[in-house]
């Protein structure tokens, strides 16, 4: 999911330059409100089967030789608190080129040493009551910190203004990310099934849910009226 952020990134960054140089103000928030949809199309569900999923797919990759079941256990701990953090990683990658392409190096890069700051104190208060996985939530937390930041920058500025619609879209996606966690849900089985089953049986059952998942995730957004072919085509040429 990162590598989706930065790809998104990339793809923005050449028109954010050049609507910047056009004096496009518009076509210029207009790109960043595209990238936006686009992080929460992939990153929010992505985001969810992470969370729900996190000791099915650990087990599937992980819970082999030296590796017992209670480790399959904590390290699904440190794996649902990275998750909390995902969209926000990604968030980051897609709002810091809306600085980038004004020539504005620095706010990106201060607001990233104070994240770094508050990742520190997160820690620091996390660690005791949550251990590891206080580590892992910690950075969640600060990635949230420097994406809001950067966020509510580009909106101070008047740089990035929301287009009409937002509440709708968010809806139309919880809808669309409820269904398909009810699936998943109903699909998925107990742990101990899980660390019972052997390796070949753990793909396939695991793949079922995945698939599943997705292709209900989509189908939804379809019958909802969310128009992925032009949201993919939308705003970033």
């Amino acid at each position: 999911m990162g590598v989706f952020g930065i790809a998104i990134a990339t793809v923005i960054l050449p028109s954010l330059s050049a609507k910047k140089a056009s004096g496009s103000e518009q076509a210029f928030s207009d790109t960043i409100d595209w990238a936006l949809r686009m992080v929460l199309v992939i990153g929010l569900p992505a985001a969810f089967a992470l969370i729900v999923l996190a000791e099915p797919l650990i087990t599937v990759l992980f819970h082999y030789g030296a590796l017992l079941d209670n480790d399959v256990l904590q390290a699904a701990k440190s794996l649902r608190a990275y998750a909390a953090g995902l969209l926000a990683f990604m968030f980051v990658k897609v709002l810091a080129p809306g600085f980038f392409a004004r020539q504005d190096m620095k706010t990106p890069v201060k607001i990233g040493i104070y994240a770094m700051i508050a990742n520190m104190v997160f820690n620091l208060v996390l660690i005791w009551p949550l251990q590891h996985a206080g580590l892992a939530l910690a950075t969640a937390l600060s990635s949230w910190c420097n994406a809001l930041c950067l966020l509510w920058l580009l909106r101070k500025s008047n740089i990035y203004r929301s287009s009409e619609g937002w509440m709708l879209f968010w809806l139309k996606l919880v809808v669309a990310c409820s269904v398909m966690l009810g699936l998943v849900f109903w699909l998925n089985e107990p742990t101990q099934t899980w660390f019972a089953w052997g390796l070949l049986q753990r793909i396939q059952h695991l793949a079922l849910m995945v698939g599943v998942a997705i292709m209900a995730y989509f189908v939804v957004l379809l019958l909802l009226g969310v128009n992925l072919k032009a949201l993919l085509q939308d705003k970033h040429s």
